[in-house]
């Protein structure tokens, strides 16, 4: 499939927008390991190619383990993930697919139980920033392989 094009060179302004909530989210001090967790499953969802191999070099090349990426869609049965990353997973699934229910108390609660309301926050501006950049790369067909993270390619 070839691009459609190329919309950082076609709305830099727009796209720099969104490269400064990246940047917040990179800072906000959520474990890098935890949002490239939640990076790579949100681009599972939304099937995304691009950005699943951009984040999931960006993991491997961070030291996350080839076992709990090729787990991840099934996350909830194993035994990989701590309640931490499982209770932002469950988040990152529901904001992701906002549309499909309503808000969940018991979800939220669990949420709180692991996070500070920060760190609720910044952890949903992650997932809408990851939703963002989906939205970006399907429709307009980023190319996915090329990709390698900074610091050379991914260990494995």
């Amino acid at each position: 499939m070839s691009p459609r094009l190329d919309y950082h060179q076609t709305s830099p302004q727009g796209v720099a927008a969104l490269l400064q909530l990246e940047r917040y989210v990179s800072g906000c001090g959520l474990e890098h390991s935890l949002l490239e967790l939640v990076k790579t499953r949100a681009s599972q969802i939304n099937g995304c190619a691009y950005c699943l191999d951009m984040h999931t070099k960006d993991a491997r090349a961070a030291g996350e383990t080839e076992q709990r990426l090729y787990t991840l869609p099934a996350w909830r049965e194993t035994p990989f993930f701590n309640e931490r990353e499982r209770a932002a997973l469950a988040w990152t699934e529901a904001v992701t697919r906002i549309s499909e229910r309503n808000e969940d108390d018991a979800l939220y609660a669990d949420l709180k139980k692991h996070f500070s309301e920060k760190e609720i926050v910044d952890l949903t501006l992650a997932v809408v920033a990851i939703n963002g950049w989906n939205r970006l790369a399907i429709p307009f067909r980023s190319p996915a392989g090329s990709y390698q993270p900074k610091g050379g390619a991914p260990r494995g």
